[in-house]
């Protein structure tokens, strides 16, 4: 088994602050992470690191087996399928959906005047079918709702076959339907021997899809532990990462989270 990420001890300075801390990682081509932590602990920052859209300040990074610093980052990123918030707000509103999977092959937002193959065509086709978008092919980006504009950005991310796929935070802004019907998409393509690697980033445990293999937990730039998902994913290691006593279980494969003792007045209650 290959190794798609080997993250070395990985700090990232931005003038006082410390927003990686020492990070060591490792993720071979089988695997299938999710990445958990509060808000300000470092999630966002390593994921543009194993995009290859950030350097470290110090540290080593090898990614699909190249090293960051010795690799041309614009022949490494086409290799690398996101998914994320930041991508929405480059897709024009006024593209086609079809156009929005297809243009990935290009590394482009916003069809030209590509000429694009046959090949191209019936992969856009292939993803769209089996991302439950076929039919929206037509409609224009800005057009859909959230859920939907959240399954073509994955058929976006998986266009290039990439070796590695990463999903930053995909469930937000959508409701509980629509996150579950996300959810039951991510799960198909969790669990999928075709599938890359993949790195799910999320706040909420509710939101790991079936298949999900390791779990790493991040609390201010450092590392809680990393490894198999159900050696990870304990009371105890949550309620450190979280700095909050919780209760942690799983029913039909779904994980859930929640306070180990009643809130406070005031803390908990709905108005």
């Amino acid at each position: 088994m290959s190794t798609v990420i080997d993250v070395v001890d990985v700090t990232v300075r931005r003038g006082q602050s410390l927003l990686l801390d020492r990070v060591d990682w490792t993720v071979d081509e089988a695997e299938r992470w999710v990445v958990i932590g509060p808000n300000g602990a470092g999630k966002t920052t390593l994921m543009r690191i194993v995009s290859a859209n950030l350097f470290p300040t110090s540290g080593r990074v090898r990614l699909l087996g190249e090293e960051m610093g010795r690799v041309d980052v614009f022949e490494l990123r086409p290799r690398i399928g996101v998914c994320s918030t930041a991508m929405t707000d480059q897709i024009p509103p006024q593209e086609l959906v079809g156009d929005v999977v297809m243009s990935a092959a290009y590394a482009i937002f916003g069809r030209w005047r590509e000429d694009y193959l046959e090949i191209d065509r019936r992969r856009a086709e292939s993803l769209m079918d089996a991302l439950r978008v076929d039919q929206l092919s037509q409609r224009r980006f800005g057009a859909l709702s959230e859920g939907e504009r959240k399954r073509v950005q994955i058929a976006r991310a998986l266009m290039t076959d990439p070796e590695l796929l990463i999903l930053d935070e995909p469930t937000a802004g959508l409701d509980l339907a629509g996150r579950e019907l996300l959810l039951e998409t991510l799960t198909d393509v969790a669990l999928d021997p075709r599938s890359p690697a993949s790195i799910l980033v999320t706040h909420h445990v509710e939101e790991i899809p079936v298949g999900v293999t390791h779990a790493l937990l991040l609390k201010q730039g450092r590392v809680v532990a990393a490894g198999p998902i159900g050696r990870v994913l304990t009371a105890e290691l949550m309620s450190w990462t979280f700095d909050l006593p919780l209760e942690l279980g799983q029913r039909h494969g779904r994980w859930w989270a929640q306070a180990a003792t009643p809130l406070g007045p005031g803390l908990g209650a709905a108005g």
